[in-house]
């Protein structure tokens, strides 16, 4: 299998801009060319970048999935050294989680405001302006 950027892309759900991106910071390894100079990448590119991408989807920062990826890499895959960047990580979902419950919460006030409210002053507005 031999595809272009684009085509990787649209199997792997990345944008081609952040497939590049990848490769600079090198995630990704750099793929073969073809004559007319445009990447060319096969079924493993696809394998690391949805990798990659499943490890970002789980929002481990940009060093951490470096991090992993020697593992996986260097075949010596330690399950307790995987585990130990996961507790931050961790902890960084559970704060964005009560950061989205206060959010539900004060926008549910808001629209009960709204819908207990007479006359034309709109408290989602009056909030928003501070």
């Amino acid at each position: 299998m031999s595809v272009s950027i684009g085509a990787l892309a649209r199997r792997t759900g990345c944008k081609a801009g952040t497939i590049r991106y990848y490769e600079s910071i090198d995630l990704l390894p750099p793929p073969p060319r073809s004559e007319g100079g445009h990447r060319q990448y096969d079924a493993e590119d696809a394998k690391r970048l949805n990798f990659i991408r499943r490890t970002r989807d789980l929002e481990f920062a940009i060093e951490d999935v470096r991090t992993v990826l020697t593992y996986t890499d260097g075949g010596d895959i330690d399950c307790d050294d995987i585990r130990a960047i996961t507790p931050d990580q961790i902890a960084e979902v559970r704060r964005k989680i009560s950061d989205l419950k206060k959010l539900e919460k004060e926008l549910v006030s808001l629209a009960d405001d709204c819908e207990t409210r007479d006359g034309p002053a709109c408290p989602i507005i009056e909030s928003l302006n501070g």
